[in-house]
């Protein structure tokens, strides 16, 4: 299911279309013939120009639906707009309703089904995210899914081996987590002594899957990131079709006593079952993931991370006097698409 802005946001809308549905059909008719009545009784000297502007707040598209323009043409009616505003005024909040639902019908649409805009709030998927990253993540990619239940309407394709996807947390499915796609259904996966290793899917890669074959390192170096007081190491990873970064810290040990278990496999290996993926953190010593929690389920998924429309450095205490969570810096050469 989705979460509670999602669902306040459908709702809120939905509401607001009603409020404005019901208005127009069964109150803005009475509106009209009281106010045609009126321009009837009046009989002179009417301000045409002001009321031309005015008169679809009253009876929407033309003049035409109180009475006719040839008919008005022929009238000088001692009348103002504004006396006809106080004979039938439309409640205010049906004009509300009015104003506001076309924006947030366009919001609805967008955020449900093409892109929804995510604050990155840890440093698990460092160096590719850091905190303070904004993001937009295509909603479209693993399918179209109605905005509250969450259930595909239309297939649109699958997670890709070396995508960042947004997923509801499996622990957990009122929080969004976001990590990397590592293992596809039907793979063997398998992580020790900080090196990940993959047998594809026989299914999906005939030509491939004969052995275990580890991913390949290269460019391992210092960082300028720093955890526990000394630096981690960064490399490039070559996951699929996909070269990223990922980060390691030398000072730890991979933590495999905690990882997940599997029924059937050995510590630190995972067989991804039908329906399901495999995803890890970049930055592998410092990130929740598969390793410890399980498998993402193919309903789960949110969308792809493809783009970061904006980067701010907090102050994080640089600042006495102002809050951590104040931007203080923006960081624009971050802007732009994520691999």
């Amino acid at each position: 299911m989705a979460g509670y802005f999602a669902i306040f946001l459908v709702v809120i809308t939905i509401l607001s279309g009603l409020i404005w549905l019901i208005d127009a059909k069964f109150y803005a008719p009475a509106r009209r013939k009281k106010i045609a009545q009126v321009l009837a009784d009046a009989g002179n000297n009417i301000d045409f120009d002001d009321f031309d502007k005015k008169a679809s707040k009253f009876w929407g598209n033309s003049l035409s639906a109180a009475v006719s323009v040839s008919a008005l043409d022929n009238m000088k009616m001692d009348i103002s707009v504004e006396e006809l505003e106080k004979v039938a005024p439309q409640p205010a909040i049906a004009e509300t309703a009015q104003s506001i639902f076309p924006i947030l019908a366009a919001i609805t649409i967008f955020r449900s089904f093409l892109f929804e805009p995510f604050q990155i709030p840890s440093g698990s998927m460092m160096p590719t995210m850091l905190v303070g990253d904004f993001i937009l993540v295509q909603k479209y990619s693993y399918g179209v899914h109605d905005p509250i239940w969450r259930s595909e309407l239309v297939s649109t394709g699958e997670p890709e081996r070396g995508d960042i996807a947004v997923f509801k947390y499996p622990l957990d499915e009122r929080l969004d987590y976001i990590k990397r796609v590592v293992g596809l259904p039907g793979d063997r996966v398998v992580y020790r002594n900080k090196q990940l290793a993959i047998q594809p899917s026989c299914e999906r890669e005939p030509e491939n899957c004969e052995k275990l074959v580890p991913l390949d390192i290269s460019d391992v170096e210092k960082s300028e990131f720093l955890q526990l007081g000394g630096p981690l190491l960064s490399a490039n990873e070559q996951l699929g079709e996909v070269n990223h970064a990922i980060l390691v810290n030398p000072a730890l040990h991979d933590r495999s006593e905690h990882f997940h278990s599997q029924p059937g496999t050995r510590q630190g290996e995972w067989l991804v079952p039908e329906g399901k993926y495999f995803v890890m953190g970049d930055n592998r010593d410092n990130s929740t993931d598969s390793r410890f929690w399980g498998f993402v389920k193919e309903e789960q998924l949110v969308g792809k991370a493809v783009f970061i429309w904006m980067s701010f450095v907090y102050n994080e205490g640089q600042i006495s006097w102002l809050p951590n969570w104040v931007p203080v810096d923006v960081r624009f050469s971050r802007l732009g698409g994520v691999q």
